[in-house]
């Protein structure tokens, strides 16, 4: 295979799609007997690629991914040399190299993922995401920051005149517990699904109308989507209205809202009647 693009952006669009093929191939090689099994193999495929990748074309850049070895142990204050590094380097590239997992080892389902996305310290933004790719890979697809999508239409339910209602997409298994309320309050329907990006995905090709999560998430789910998302011209912010921000020493970040520009303010309120 030739050298992939040089450009961010375009860089990260090749790294989505190529970590998706594998993760396709690899479904159709395995199969859905052993869940557990497929799960775990797709996380390692996905991630080794990926790293390999990174390594191979951006070898001065610091990278957050998922399934590194003490990812997670920032949390408890716990910082790991790559992470100390990483909190000093002026690129970083935030990965989740299979989002949805559950999805993934499932037969016919399409709503999981492949996150690449970079932060740079120069970066103009608050959120400081630079290029981002969410590989859509069952459904033949890879959303980017090189060439983002239009700005999306309204919901074809929440067009449907006055009484149209708004569709909400929101966790299959852990959604949180105010967004049953939330959504009877602004005349919305909740739509169940699956990975994160998915869900920002949908956001952004107008299937939704917006994505609303409390409870627990981390960097690397929503930096690559969130990267796409803004890029569109759609708002994300945390629940309470405040920037996103990546590559911090902790990298949990719990809560998001990401929707059309128009419904922003309305929702926040409501969040906050909600939440507050």
């Amino acid at each position: 295979m030739g050298s992939p693009p040089m450009a961010d952006a375009e860089f990260a669009r090749w790294l989505a799609g190529r970590a998706g093929a594998a993760l396709v191939g690899l479904r159709a090689e395995l199969g859905f007997d052993d869940p557990a099994a497929l799960k775990s193999a797709g996380d390692k495929v996905s991630h080794d690629l990926i790293r390999a990748e990174l390594a191979r074309w951006r070898p001065g850049d610091a990278v957050l991914s998922e399934e590194d070895e003490g990812a997670r142990r920032a949390v408890a204050g716990d910082l790991p040399a790559a992470a100390v590094s990483r909190l000093t380097a002026d690129r970083v590239w935030i990965i989740d190299p299979l989002d949805g997992t559950r999805e993934f080892s499932e037969s016919g389902r399409a709503d999981w993922a492949v996150h690449v996305a970079l932060w740079a310290r120069t970066a103009s933004s608050s959120h400081g995401l630079v290029a981002g790719a969410v590989g859509l890979p069952a459904q033949h697809r890879v959303l980017a920051t090189d060439d983002p999508p239009g700005y999306p239409p309204m919901s074809s339910q929440a067009g449907a005149g006055d009484a149209g209602r708004l569709r909400l997409a929101a966790s299959r298994s852990r959604p949180p517990a105010f967004l049953t309320g939330l959504a009877a309050e602004v005349g919305a329907d909740l739509v169940p699904m699956g990975s994160a990006g998915a869900k920002i995905a949908a956001v952004v090709t107008g299937e939704v109308d917006a994505y609303i999560h409390a409870g627990g998430q981390y960097e690397w789910d929503s930096a690559a989507p969130v990267a796409v998302a803004t890029a569109t011209g759609l708002h994300a912010s945390r629940i309470d209205g405040s920037a996103l921000k990546y590559n911090e020493a902790d990298p949990r970040l719990p809560d998001l809202l990401v929707c059309r520009r128009d419904l922003a303010s309305r929702l926040l309120a409501a969040l906050h009647r909600h939440c507050g």
